[in-house]
């Protein structure tokens, strides 16, 4: 059984974990400025709590496809507030979702346990600094290319080859800085330059990528994304939930450990039959 090993607390992977999207932007794909005060943040956080939720992930900067940057003092004062306040109020592991050292560092002193960087220590390398300081947690995601250029990337043509090879990188940088494996959490980062075929072929892989890295839980965070709505029909990202779902289900039986969603109540009643059915295979 894999563990993680956060700022607060040791987490212990003995199922499929649920890690809950709240994003504090006005821009994101799915549900952008539906959190922006404390108080709505809040009141999704104590639902999505209720629901079932291993994990909240928090974010303050939208990474779909055509975002655009903004300040860390701008990424700060999204973030800050809410991350406080659900700490405040309730016990539950909070991630931080960001690219930027600054960030990391406020989001940490602010409250959260766990930096999510999709850019595996790419774009700012000191954010292992920050994490190995603050003895947090850290997911590494594959992502190619920089930020505005994440989701426009010609595809590789060995993709399963690429996620492996950047995984290495990302981990020997976390190493560099006295990061513990028992900290990292591997995130595939489906839906980033990838191929609607290369993330299916992902999804359905996750256990060689398991078996190559073998100190590391996977996650995968396929909700709602665009190629679930292409293969549905093109619906919008409200209609994509028995998709994401799909996908949830085929990730967890395949080994991942940690799935990011929207729709938190459905996964967690998802993956009790899925955890439930793997179970069965040692009886």
């Amino acid at each position: 059984m894999h563990s993680w090993q956060t700022s607060r607390r040791t987490l212990g992977l003995d199922r499929t974990f649920v890690m809950a999207i709240l994003n504090i932007t006005p821009d994101s794909f799915s549900d952008g400025g539906q959190y922006l005060s404390v108080a709505e943040a809040l009141e999704r956080a104590e639902t999505m709590i209720a629901e079932g939720a291993d994990l909240i992930d928090i974010g303050g900067e939208s990474t779909r496809p055509g975002s655009v940057r903004v300040t860390s003092h701008d990424e700060i004062e999204r973030i800050r507030p809410a991350v406080t306040a659900i700490r405040e109020r309730f016990d539950i592991p909070i991630s931080v979702d960001t690219s930027k050292a600054e960030v990391a560092e406020a989001a940490l002193q602010a409250g959260a346990e766990i930096i999510n960087d999709i850019s595996g220590l790419r774009f700012d390398e000191r954010i292992a600094e920050v994490v190995a300081r603050n003895k947090a947690g850290l997911v590494l995601m594959h992502s190619r290319g920089e930020f505005e250029s994440m989701h426009s990337q010609t595809p590789v043509e060995n993709i399963m080859e690429d996620v492996a090879a950047d995984f290495r990188r990302s981990i020997d940088a976390a190493d560099k800085y006295g990061i513990a494996h028992e900290q990292i959490v591997l995130d595939v980062g489906i839906g980033f330059g990838k191929t609607l075929d290369q993330n299916l072929e992902l999804i359905a892989k996750i256990d060689k990528l398991a078996a190559e890295f073998p100190s590391y839980a996977l996650l995968v965070g396929a909700s709602r994304k665009s190629f679930i709505g292409k293969l549905l029909g093109d619906g919008g990202a409200s209609e994509r939930l028995s998709g994401s779902l799909a996908a949830a289900a085929v990730a967890a039986w395949n080994g991942a450990r940690i799935v990011r969603v929207h729709d938190v109540k459905e996964t967690v009643e998802c993956l009790k039959i899925v955890d439930a059915a793997r179970a069965s295979l040692n009886r």
